[in-house]
């Protein structure tokens, strides 16, 4: 796996895949059983409510996904694990005022704590570094730095460290910065070894978990409902649909909510003492642009890249071309290494930015549109809907704002990559009069 790729030889679907913690696979369901609650996506949502319903001590939980464990969004992303959403701080405080904004983000930085919780407690093997994220200015007006530090800590109690462009320097060999922010209360992690160590949870505490068992259709029958999979079928109380950008088809009204976007994300070959040359920190990385780059250095002296987003999701030779350009402009010094792993990826946003989290009077309970912010929110989302189902909690309702407004697809579609496009045409504006 150490040996470079040439750039028709992209190797396979992702690192993540090929680094996989190697487990039993979960047997798909068959034939005609009954179950207290049906879980459908084996992503971090619905992995995050199993374990949330288990830990309470709920029983006759059942989890189905349609591929393996962690093959949508939660087994491709950056592995970032932070606070917040990906609506910004400022418009959650413009929309709901201070006491709700302050209450909907507490459950985030809640999060970011129960997952190094959980990470300990059931001793998930995901390389967990838990030494923060720097967010690096790639303009030289501090401006929107200032006005973000100042409003964390203001209206969040949330304090991140001032990084001058020298302080920065030393840690980021690039120019392209200027001044920084450090949050230290993150960490990133193997997201596939994550999805697959709660998943073994969950499975520990007696939730059923079925791989390769997509469910065709989702029926009302008498007070209960019906799901039916190729080999089986189940007869359940409540329902929880966790499909993110990977539709089930089940429920219109779900499915409309959201878009389908295409991130993308490549894997270096091990750099060895190069890597010495880019970074002198063990944080993750990304920068103030709309269309921000994303990064951070693997265990094994890999650098993980991962940026853009899209409607189209690309091949791997693609996505390492662009990628592989976003790469050498931040850091030049890596002029000629190789890729050894490009893939891309489909996350769910909404046209409000926020997750939709909720639920209706018969049992049907959702959980999506995570928009690329994925760790925190599902684990915070996760808890929302085993909390409600296992005690009737009414937690979730802090959602209510956000919920299932459709996004118009195809429609929305275009909506979306022009706005990407005209914020990216900004920035590079911005960079260019900065000269």
């Amino acid at each position: 796996m150490g040996h470079g790729l040439g750039m028709n030889q992209v190797s396979l679907p992702s690192y993540y895949r090929a680094t996989a913690t190697p487990y039993p696979a979960y047997a798909p369901l068959q034939g005609s059983g009954r179950a207290r609650v049906a879980i459908v996506g084996g992503g971090f949502a619905g992995l995050n409510t199993a374990l949330g319903l288990a830990e309470r001590g709920v029983g006759e939980v059942v989890l189905l996904e349609r591929e393996q464990i962690g093959f949508g969004a939660s087994g491709r992303n950056g592995g970032f694990v932070f606070a917040g959403y990906s609506l910004g701080e400022q418009s959650l405080l413009d929309q709901l005022g201070e006491a709700r904004a302050q209450a909907i983000f507490r459950l985030t930085t809640e999060a970011v704590q129960r997952i190094r919780r959980r990470i300990a407690d059931y001793a998930i093997p995901c390389d967990a570094v838990d030494e923060g994220v720097i967010w690096a200015n790639w303009f030289r007006d501090p401006a929107v730095l200032r006005q973000r530090q100042q409003l964390l800590a203001g209206h969040y109690g949330v304090q991140w460290q001032w990084l001058a462009e020298a302080e920065l320097r030393q840690r980021i060999h690039s120019e392209r910065y200027h001044d920084g922010l450090y949050e230290r209360d993150a960490l990133h992690l193997h997201p596939l070894n994550y999805a697959i160590g709660l998943a073994a949870a969950a499975a520990g505490k007696g939730v059923r978990i079925h791989e390769h068992s997509g469910v065709r259709s989702l029926e009302r029958e008498g007070l209960q409902w019906r799901l039916r999979t190729a080999q089986g079928d189940l007869l359940v109380d409540q329902v929880v649909l966790a499909c993110g950008g990977y539709l089930a088809g089940l429920q219109k009204p779900i499915d409309r909510a959201i878009l389908p976007i295409a991130t993308y994300v490549m894997v270096t070959e091990p750099l060895g003492p190069r890597m010495d040359d880019c970074l002198a920190t063990r944080a993750a990385v990304y920068d103030s642009r709309f269309a921000f780059d994303y990064y951070r250095a693997l265990p094994d002296t890999r650098l993980l890249w991962g940026g853009r987003i899209s409607i189209r999701n690309r091949s791997p030779q693609a996505v390492q071309r662009m990628l592989t350009k976003d790469l050498l402009r931040v850091f030049p010094q890596l002029h000629g290494v190789k890729i050894d792993y490009a893939w891309s990826g489909l996350m769910s946003y909404a046209r409000h930015q926020m997750p939709q989290i909720g639920g209706s009077d018969n049992g049907l309970w959702w959980a999506q549109a995570f928009g690329g912010h994925g760790l925190a929110p599902t684990c915070a989302a996760g808890e929302l809907l085993a909390a409600a189902i296992a005690d009737g909690d009414q937690g979730w309702k802090q959602f209510a704002d956000y919920g299932l407004g459709s996004t118009h697809r195809p429609f929305g579609y275009l909506g979306a990559q022009a706005t990407y496009w005209w914020q990216q045409g900004r920035d590079w504006l911005k960079t260019r009069l900065e000269g």
